[in-house]
Parts: structure tokens; sequence; C-alpha cells
């Protein structure tokens, strides 16, 4: 199997070995085998985060293909629901959504798995799951035993959680959500552009489902809904994550830079922003990939094009920000093979 196959960005050459996990029990199986030969291991759930090398992987890939979807709720705590890690995301927020259950909705349209929204706490337009994920249970490599890890030890930051701290180790089997009921109503939007397009405040409620389909036509604008038919969504979503500066770096950013001020007195800024100004229009090219004509941190595969070609354009990116910003960015989604960033 090419791993193209699997990946949005539809990157990526071949596997040695393809394990198809449609059980935990068979999930573990796959990776305890591996682990036992000393192979190097792939887990793949929607591949939406994944850069892998042209010349493919020279292990086992195991494709969780895991299902089930576990609820819990009473009229006072609300609606507990433990999802395994192979579900579609945006079919599970629909889920939600569809059941009047708050707090998932402005995460519509994200592609990918379950499992994998804990890994790097996924989050879009002011909601991340870090807001209601209650534990991840998991399989512990080293420990070789099922674990349950909860929130407080889950540590959660932006784009960031112990799964990334301690890459590799834990493989997520099930994600326990605590959603409240919204009684039609969506959480406080926190973020200006959703806010502006609903035509609330900031801190305001609007109904459940018009917040999905607005966050969808968002989403849609900059080509971050999955399309077969539109190149601009052949991408693994964002590539760079917006940095973190200290107040040093953050105050030598040019005076309109944008600057969102963070509970630990850092300084967050925009990752597009840069990029723009930096000099990237949408829609650059280099070969067969380039910028989204939508939406400047998208790196795109527009139909022919190769992983090297692509981390050739993020290297691009990446130091003419760092030479006209003094700021280098960090990639989001994983580098998988002997390609390198």
């Amino acid at each position: 199997m090419l791993l193209s196959e699997v990946t949005t960005l539809r990157l990526g050459g071949p596997a040695r070995t393809v394990v198809e996990a449609t059980t935990e029990a068979e999930l573990i199986d796959a990776v305890r085998s591996a682990d036992e030969a000393g192979e190097p291991l792939l887990l793949v759930g929607g591949g939406s985060n994944l850069v892998v090398a042209d010349a493919g992987f020279e292990g086992t890939v195991v494709l969780i293909r895991t299902r089930g979807i576990d609820v819990s709720a009473d009229a006072c705590s609300g609606a507990m629901v433990t999802v395994a890690a192979g579900e579609n995301w945006d079919e599970f927020v629909a889920y939600a959504v569809e059941r009047d259950w708050e707090g998932l909705e402005a995460l519509s349209g994200i592609p990918g798995s379950v499992g994998a929204t804990p890994i790097q706490n996924v989050g879009a337009y002011g909601q991340e799951v870090a807001d209601t994920i209650v534990s991840v249970r998991t399989w512990d490599r080293h420990e070789k035993r099922v674990r349950t890890i909860m929130f407080t030890d889950l540590g959660f930051g932006y784009r960031h959680s112990r799964f990334k701290q301690e890459p590799g180790r834990f493989v997520v089997l099930t994600v326990a959500f605590q959603l409240r009921f919204a009684a039609g109503l969506g959480a406080p939007v926190r973020y200006a552009e959703l806010a502006r397009h609903l035509g609330v405040e900031v801190g305001e409620r609007a109904p459940l489902d018009q917040v999905r389909r607005t966050v969808l036509e968002l989403r849609r604008g900059k080509g971050m809904v999955l399309d077969p038919q539109d190149h601009d969504t052949w991408s693994a979503g964002s590539f760079f994550t917006n940095p973190i500066l200290g107040e040093e770096a953050a105050a030598a950013l040019p005076a309109d830079a944008p600057r969102f001020g963070q509970p630990d007195g850092s300084v967050k800024t925009s990752a597009a922003w840069l990029i723009d100004h930096a000099g990237f229009a949408k829609g650059h090219r280099r070969g067969q990939v380039g910028l989204s004509d939508k939406h400047v941190l998208a790196l795109t595969n527009r139909g022919e094009g190769t992983t090297a070609e692509l981390l050739d354009l993020a290297r691009e990116v990446r130091d003419e920000v760092e030479r006209t910003f003094g700021v280098r960015l960090v990639n989001e989604p994983v580098i998988v093979g002997d390609a390198r960033l």
C-alpha cells in the first residue's frame, strides 16, 4: 500500500507492512507484536497530520479503524461520551450537535480521527478538545498495559499534550468527553471572526446548529474542509503553529503584527500574518506543490506533487519568515520516514 492512499496530503511512498485494526484487541495486538519484533511503528487514523517521505515507511503501519460511541447522560452533569479512537472526528461533532450537546461545535470540519485530537489538543475558532476531555484510555507501550490518563495528567497546552511530550509511548484507545446540554445554544463564542459571522458579540451564545454551519462555511472558504475535487484541501491543515513568543521577541515584531497575550505572560502571534508579510501570497507555487489559493498556512499538493517538493516549500517559507522577523516557525504535522525539514 502507498501511504498517499491514507493521508490527506495524498503524499507518501509504500509501507512495508500494513495492519488494519477494527477492534481494540486487534489494535493492542498489532502494536505489541511490532514492539516485540523491534519493528518501527506508524499509527494512522485519518492521516490528516502526516507528511510521509516519498520512500515510504520501513516498518509496520497500523490503520486504526476502531468504532463505537458509548453515552451516559443525566440532566445534572450532561453527557459523558466515550468514543473509540478510530471514529471520524467531524462525524462525532455532528453526532454531538444533533443531540444538543455543546462544547465541540466550533471544531466542526476538522479532518482526522477522534483518537488524534488529544495528542495535539486540536483547536479552532476559540475551542479546544481540552475544554471537554475528561480522560484518555491508552495502551502504554513502555509498561505494556492499558492505562487511563485523567485530564489533570494530560498536560494540555496550545497544540500540546503529554502525548507530544512523550512521543510514541501511548496509543490512544478511547477518549472520554464531558458535554453539557445546550438547550439549543452553543458555548459562548470566543473567536472574533466567528462571532462576526454569527452576528453576535464575543462571549455571547448562538444557536448550536448555526455555529456548526458557520464554522463549516468559514473552513470551506479557507480550503480546510476535505474535498477530493479541490486541491486546496489536499493538505495537512495548518502546516505551522502560531508562534508563542517572549516579551522581548514580541516587542521586536512590526507594530501592526497581531499580538495575543497569554495567561503566562507570553505572547501569541499569527503564523499566517508572518508568512504573508514575509512575501508569500496565497497560491505561491513550487513545482507541483504550493500554498493554498485560500489560506497561506496550508501547504498543498496540486495533484502530482512529492513530499520532497512540499518540504522544500516549507523550508523556503520557514527560513524567509525567520530572516524577516527573527521568528522560527514550527511545523504542526508529523514528518514520517527519511524526510527531514
